[in-house]
């Protein structure tokens, strides 16, 4: 299959150097020339396959034949080896728990599936390749922890000085090894420009090569429709029907997977696209402009972010027609005081405890449900990560999982960078050139 740019669709690519460049050469991102329907035969097996099968099933289509089947059976297992649980937290609400992986977020599935393909097509590359990643939150730790020890992959996370957990933050200052970590002065938005002007960088590019593993990059953001599936199938099988998925969007790239899900054919009623008070979506869906603006720092972090990249890959599965989206999506924003009573409401109703951008999915869905629908949010963080937000609201300890007491008990190590490109380039030639 070939690779088209946002930017002008006569622009192809294979798989490979789609992957391994993550941006296209005038700097739009990577979209499949066509999404396949899935056979009857799918469906039928779908409520008993393992979620190593399922994403061998949905995701060869666009990574085979490059990677031979049999390879690839062998990559998503195991790539896609811990429990995804949907969890019914009230008659009409589930939560599907993305959390169990070892860093804790869903990020942990586009980033393990995103370094085993690049491992494999760097194998051979005989250059070092160099992972430039910006994180508002758990992106980072997910990318860090999915490519740590990786042979000949120089990882660069760049950060918003204190402007994600501690928790967080340990998780991929902690590693060393391949890892770099460097604290920008500044949002997450000025981040993401950072590693944008880098890949627009001539200068950079002769003496480094450079790749994403933001949700820009393809392997990113496709591996992530594996868990739409899943939760389908194991809805069905808890008796389920007329679903709604709600999705706690940033740079919605995980809307845009599930998204793909549904046009190959996953039968989701609506999708809810909520936000935190960064709410340029909501608002184009309001207005019919779509007006960036800078990020407002929240209690749900991940989620602070002015300027989505990925929504013109939104855009572009229903050819840019504003009408035709909000015919399939919802999209509204969850204000914080509203994420505070919703932790303290579900945890006293239900004795079930969400993060902040759990919270909103649960809020979206409470505001939005209609009698008959079953609403499914994504749990995209585990609460042990936010305890400095979670506990005092609930007023008690959250107990940490074993491997995020390991992280907490390493020594931070970082580099520092104001938001100017000159000082990060020179930091990222100087580590690149030092391995």
């Amino acid at each position: 299959m070939q690779y088209y740019s946002t930017n002008n669709k006569e622009l192809k690519s294979d798989l490979k150097n789609a992957v391994i460049h993550g941006l296209a050469a005038d700097k739009g991102l990577f979209m499949p020339e066509e999404i396949p329907a899935l056979s009857q035969e799918f469906w039928q097996k779908l409520p008993n396959m393992p979620l190593g099968e399922i994403g061998f099933e949905t995701l060869k289509h666009f990574f085979c034949p490059e990677i031979p089947e049999d390879d690839f059976r062998k990559l998503t297992d195991d790539a896609f080896n811990f429990p995804i649980p949907l969890f019914p937290v009230s008659d009409n609400i589930s939560a599907l728990e993305l959390f169990h992986g070892p860093t804790l977020a869903f990020k942990d599935i586009g980033a393990r599936f995103l370094a085993r393909v690049m491992a494999r097509f760097t194998a051979d590359y005989g250059c070092d390749i160099n992972v430039l990643v910006a994180t508002s939150g758990d992106t980072g730790s997910a990318v860090a922890n999915g490519f740590l020890g990786v042979k000949g992959v120089n990882v660069f996370v760049l950060y918003p000085k204190g402007l994600v957990s501690e928790v967080q933050e340990k998780q991929f200052t902690t590693l060393g090894q391949n890892i770099t970590s460097i604290e920008v002065d500044g949002t997450f938005d000025d981040c993401q420009s950072l590693v944008k002007t880098a890949f627009m960088d001539d200068d950079l590019k002769q003496q480094l090569t450079l790749t994403s593993a933001n949700s820009i990059n393809l392997a990113r953001f496709l591996p992530q429709m594996v868990y739409y599936f899943y939760a389908y199938a194991q809805a069905v099988k808890q008796g389920h029907d007329k679903i709604n998925i709600c999705v706690p969007s940033g740079n919605f790239g995980n809307l845009t997977a599930g998204l793909v899900a549904y046009k190959m054919g996953l039968p989701v009623n609506r999708f809810v696209a909520a936000t935190n008070i960064n709410d340029i979506v909501p608002k184009y869906f309001e207005t019919g402009v779509y007006q960036t603006a800078p990020s407002i720092a929240t209690p749900a972090n991940a989620m602070d972010v002015g300027d989505p990249s990925n929504f013109i890959r939104v855009q572009e599965l229903f050819n840019k027609e504003l009408k035709t989206i909000k015919e399939l999506i919802d999209s509204i924003s969850i204000e914080n005081e509203d994420i505070f009573s919703t932790i303290d409401k579900v945890y006293k109703k239900f004795n079930y405890i969400l993060d902040p951008h759990g919270a909103i999915g649960y809020k979206a869905l409470e505001k939005l449900l209609t009698d008959g629908e079953h609403g499914i949010f994504l749990a995209t963080a585990h609460p042990a990560k936010f305890p400095e937000t979670v506990e005092k609201i609930i007023g008690k300890e959250i107990k940490q999982p074993e491997r995020l007491k390991a992280f907490l008990n390493g020594v931070k190590s970082i580099e520092v960078s104001s938001k100017e490109y000159g000082m990060l380039k020179q930091i990222v030639i100087n580590r690149a050139l030092k391995r």
